[in-house]
């Protein structure tokens, strides 16, 4: 068990009744995109030139995407988690919503929390709009899926704004492929 995992409480066995797999840390990124308050999201190159791709894609279609979240370091996750804790909230309501220190895609620097102009961030609201709509149809044809859902095996929330490039070696769970069918159909 990773040292972050210690000292925030989070048992070995939550990780493996949820059996999730450790995420790699990307070490080669590169800037996919600046939000518009000046931060670069940084990706691996592959998944960057497919959210380009995407992206493009879906504004020859209309729908504006932007990048709300992207690569996340293992130590950023353990500072998040941290926060939430010293804040009051149980590490068991926290990872309902963030991935363990070690097992988040972020670290792999393919996974992306997107949304679009007038959707609040990081709402289960981002499912009405029309840019989901249009990632939900063609999401998939830039390598892009849906990593959480609804009724995921790994016990995270829905997250319609987490899209995921898909990548020989899944972080997630061994069944990611079968969610990953369930959620482009």
């Amino acid at each position: 068990m990773n040292t972050h995992l210690a000292e925030l409480g989070i048992s070995s066995e939550l990780i493996a009744a949820r059996r999730l797999l450790e995420c790699e840390e990307a070490t080669r990124l590169e800037v996919a995109e600046v939000g518009v308050d000046g931060r670069e999201h940084l990706l691996v190159p592959s998944a960057s030139a497919a959210w380009r791709s995407l992206k493009a894609a879906a504004l020859v279609d209309g729908i504006d995407l932007f990048i709300v979240s992207a690569f996340r370091s293992i130590d950023r996750q353990a500072e998040i988690i941290r926060q939430k804790i010293e804040a009051g909230v149980a590490v068991e309501n926290i990872l309902t919503a963030c991935a363990p220190p070690g097992f988040s895609e972020h670290h792999t620097g393919r996974a992306v929390d997107l949304s679009t102009p007038g959707c609040r961030t990081l709402e289960v609201e981002f499912e009405q709009t029309t840019a989901y709509a249009w990632l939900d149809k063609h999401a998939a044809e830039f390598g892009y899926y849906l990593s959480y859902p609804i009724g995921n095996s790994w016990g995270y929330q829905y997250e319609p704004w987490h899209w995921c490039l898909k990548d020989d070696q899944p972080c997630n769970a061994p069944d990611l492929h079968e969610n990953m069918r369930s959620s482009v159909v």
